[in-house]
């Protein structure tokens, strides 16, 4: 008899101006997967050469996303939780249809919805019943910074931390990713990889903060991708005791305030600035500092505050009103810098779900 079950996983925001790789908000463009397999026998080693799972994609990135499942981050996630957990191999049977609403290379966390994802279908397939800690700990040995999966996972607007670990916890969650996921070269079987290391206990903790249900979120997407590696990369080594000052006070503000109603525009407005992140990255997104500074609650009424999503290019304005106005601005901005957007006005949405099928 099949099992079937559906997977959804939102979209998230990551910083919200102040909160650099702290605290994520989840958006309502989703990463589905429709999953079917026949049960794993009673004794899970028993299955010897099963056929390969079967892949299919649909959506943002279906021109470049692997389909074979020992290549593919979704399905190999899969795997290292199933194999940290006594699975040594996928079901039989295993089909899964991906369908992706959340753009690559954007800011809005598409890697680390395939993460969570992936975590969630190992679960899964093997009936484990993990819980949202135990989750998040398979999903940080892959994705390693907790902003983005901890909002895909739970949902809302969340704040999260890296717990100070042991000496042996550390070094277990340290270990290279090539361990956690390893690649497989063209000769691999499906013993490559077979014993991974599994996560210690509670790397990750979280809070989610309220959230005003009046606000909503504008995504103006530039059409051109940026790497995370690369947004990084620009960064300071060091910062300024001041810097950190002027965004540790905005955060401080900025997590209540987010969650009152009506919100505050003005408040809203200045707790969401940031000079950790952003400065740093305006050579990388033309049109940023002028987009950040022209759109204000004053000359867009409805605006409440507006930030880099992510590592970006993405803008995220949150507002209660007067979104296509935001839009259109942005929109005239980015055109004179040469850079053609892409917008879309979002929820913040609930965490990942898993639904059985009949």
């Amino acid at each position: 008899m099949s099992v079937r079950f559906t997977i959804t996983v939102p979209a998230t925001s990551a910083n919200i101006g102040p909160g650099f790789d702290v605290v994520g908000l989840s958006l309502s463009l989703f990463l589905t997967l429709s999953v079917s397999h026949t049960p794993f026998p009673a004794n899970p080693e028993s299955i010897i050469l099963s056929p390969p799972p079967k892949i299919t994609y649909s959506g943002e990135g279906a021109d470049v996303v692997p389909l074979d499942a020992y290549k593919n981050l979704t399905t190999r996630v899969a795997l290292y939780v199933l194999r940290c957990n006594g699975y040594p191999h996928f079901p039989p049977d295993l089909v899964v249809h991906a369908h992706n609403e959340i753009p690559f290379g954007r800011g809005l966390g598409s890697s680390g919805a395939a993460v969570i994802a992936g975590v969630l279908l190992g679960d899964s397939l093997g009936q484990l019943n993990l819980s949202k800690s135990r989750l998040l700990d398979f999903a940080l040995m892959v994705e390693r910074h907790p902003d983005n999966v901890t909002a895909a996972l739970v949902g809302g607007f969340v704040g999260s931390y890296l717990r100070e670990l042991s000496r042996d916890a550390l070094e277990a969650a340290s270990v290279p990713l090539a361990e956690v996921l390893p690649e497989y070269p063209p000769e691999a079987g499906e013993e490559w990889g077979k014993n991974p290391p599994p996560p210690p206990l509670g790397i990750g903790h979280f809070v989610r903060f309220p959230w005003a249900k009046e606000i909503k979120a504008v995504a103006l997407i530039p059409q051109f991708e940026l790497s995370t590696a690369k947004a990084r990369d620009i960064l300071p080594l060091a910062y300024t005791r001041a810097d950190l000052v002027f965004n540790l006070q905005r955060l401080a503000v900025l997590t209540t305030a987010l969650g009152q109603s009506p919100p505050d525009p003005e408040l809203i407005y200045e707790a969401m600035k940031d000079k950790v992140h952003q400065p740093y990255r305006k050579s990388l997104i033309p049109g940023l500092p002028e987009v950040l500074f022209s759109i204000t609650p004053s000359t867009h009424p409805g605006l409440l505050g507006i930030c880099l999503s992510g590592a970006g290019p993405t803008i995220l304005a949150l507002a209660t009103d007067g979104f296509e106005s935001i839009i259109s601005s942005a929109e005239s901005v980015f055109r004179q810098a040469g850079v053609e957007i892409k917008s879309k006005v979002l929820n913040i949405t609930e965490g990942s779900s898993v639904e059985v099928r009949a």
